[in-house]
């Protein structure tokens, strides 16, 4: 390797290993060289088609074998990917458009009324078979520090912002990322998130690092009761999940589905609770599920627990170039085991944000070279991360702190629970009070009663939720993360 940019790092992962079976989707094994030279047709594409080194390109798809296309041929001509989630409206796309300044966007056919609703005018590929008609072409010489992805995060809680990615901080990272979680032999994975997150673009880059040939059997989006066929018929060995997923699947039979060679799962982006974690692995032995930490800001990826090395209700230990501080509320550093805000330094932090955006006093924000991410948590002894909650979601009652994760944790675990999300409601006199969105099994009689006396008789006087409302699902994001903002806006 003589420099550390994506499309070089893409070019030397193709030439590393002979011809293999390297992506099933719907159906169908997608060799690795056919997948290669797709690669570089459309790196001739998006070069004939007038895109320059520095350029950003939306690339707004659901998952499939091109996504990954699209990205390694982007980054091999030079321009920065700009990912959407496929589920986004005409707004949202419209914003991150206009914002990055794009100067094409890359969708499906599917998608493509949601891209004319957006209104921006700039050319738009519905359809890549004409990109990759161009002659193959190799990569273009990339500066390491230059942006490689522009990330947009943080659309919950108000517009989203663009997170500068280098090809360095992602390249490290997705090295780091692989070296700390590869086992010999663990070489086909089951991945149901989407390509456009964080998560699943870290997963695309940390494949070309590999030592031994991957396999990919690859989900257009996550359905429970699919992914456990898939498990089963393509004999995966490990799979990419989030939380929700975890619980989605909880609700399934799984002691009617074995799969004895799934071997562990490992879990991100938002964290999961201890007694999920243990009901997963009672009713489905010989999985292990390995959870990790990371923010779009810090290239995805923070923390991991290593197989073998694993300890649950722990987000693991930062990787190689990473290094964690706890910061108190006066800013001083934590001793280890206590709680306070998590903070990460290292080279593959953001380069900043797009544009200009007013700062969040709570939320995430670069302060001289150290990340302060607005997750609540602390690191024991060994250096292992344990994250409470987010900063900006404490709830104030009555003077108390009061972490919404507490309390779900604790609604979850009633069985005719599948899914809780607590927010706090403005009170007058107390602050704020504690209000808890459930979703319940088919055939639940669990009142709201009942579930308010489970919880206070898990989480104390203090934190349990006052107020319990039932709902059909749950909201969640696009990437399948509690959407708290949708939440709080069903208080009324």
């Amino acid at each position: 390797m003589t420099e550390h940019t994506l499309g070089r790092l893409a070019e030397e992962s193709w030439q590393r290993f002979d011809d293999h079976d390297a992506v099933f989707y719907d159906g169908v094994w997608h060799r690795g060289h056919a997948l290669a030279e797709r690669a570089r047709r459309m790196c001739g594409g998006f070069i004939e088609a007038g895109i320059r080194p520095g350029d950003r390109v939306a690339v707004m798809m659901a998952n499939s074998p091109e996504v990954p296309i699209v990205y390694q041929a982007l980054w091999a001509a030079g321009a920065v990917v700009t990912p959407v989630v496929f589920l986004v409206g005409p707004d949202e796309l419209r914003h991150v458009l206009t914002d990055s300044g794009a100067a094409a966007v890359v969708t499906s056919p599917e998608l493509a009324d949601t891209v004319r609703a957006a209104g921006v005018d700039i050319p738009a590929y519905v359809d890549t078979t004409e990109l990759e008609r161009a002659a193959e072409h190799g990569p273009v010489a990339r500066d390491p520090g230059d942006l490689a992805a522009l990330m947009y995060t943080g659309g919950t809680t108000g517009t989203a912002k663009g997170v500068m990615l280098s090809h360095q901080g992602l390249w490290h990272v997705a090295r780091d990322a692989f070296a700390l979680s590869h086992q010999e032999g663990m070489n086909r994975a089951l991945v149901p998130v989407p390509l456009s997150h964080a998560y699943g673009l870290i997963i695309t880059v940390a494949s070309l690092h590999a030592s031994e040939p991957q396999q990919t059997v690859l989900m257009r989006w996550f359905d429970a009761k699919t992914f456990l066929e898939l498990a089963a018929e393509q004999h995966v060995r490990y799979g990419t999940v989030v939380p929700s997923m975890i619980h989605q699947l909880l609700a399934e039979p799984l002691e009617s589905r074995p799969l004895p060679d799934l071997a562990y799962l490992t879990c991100g982006a938002a964290p999961l609770g201890r007694d999920a974690l243990r009901e997963f692995e009672r009713r489905m032995p010989g999985v292990q599920i390995l959870e990790g930490y990371g923010l779009t800001e810090t290239s995805a990826v923070t923390t991991f627990n290593p197989p073998g090395r694993r300890r649950v209700g722990s987000v693991g230990l930062p990787l190689a170039g990473y290094s964690l501080t706890i910061r108190d509320s006066d800013g001083e550093v934590a001793e280890p085991g206590d709680v306070g805000e998590v903070c990460v330094s290292g080279s593959s932090l953001m380069l900043g944000y797009w544009g200009e955006h007013e700062p969040d006093p709570e939320g995430t924000a670069l302060v001289d070279g150290e990340l302060r991410t607005g997750d609540i948590g602390c690191v024991d002894d060994d250096g292992y991360l344990y994250i409470v909650d987010r900063k900006k979601d404490l709830i104030i009652r009555g003077g108390f702190n009061v972490f919404p994760r507490d309390v779900e944790d604790a609604l979850d675990r009633h069985p005719d629970v599948v899914l809780s999300g607590v927010v706090g409601r403005p009170e007058p006199a107390l602050g704020e009070e504690v209000v808890a969105f459930v979703q319940l099994r088919p055939g639940a009689t669990v009142t709201a009663e009942e579930l308010v006396t489970w919880a206070r008789e898990r989480v104390g006087r203090v934190k349990y939720p006052r107020e319990v409302r039932f709902v059909d699902s749950v909201p969640l994001t696009s990437v399948l993360k509690l959407d708290r903002k949708a939440l709080r806006a069903l208080l009324g």
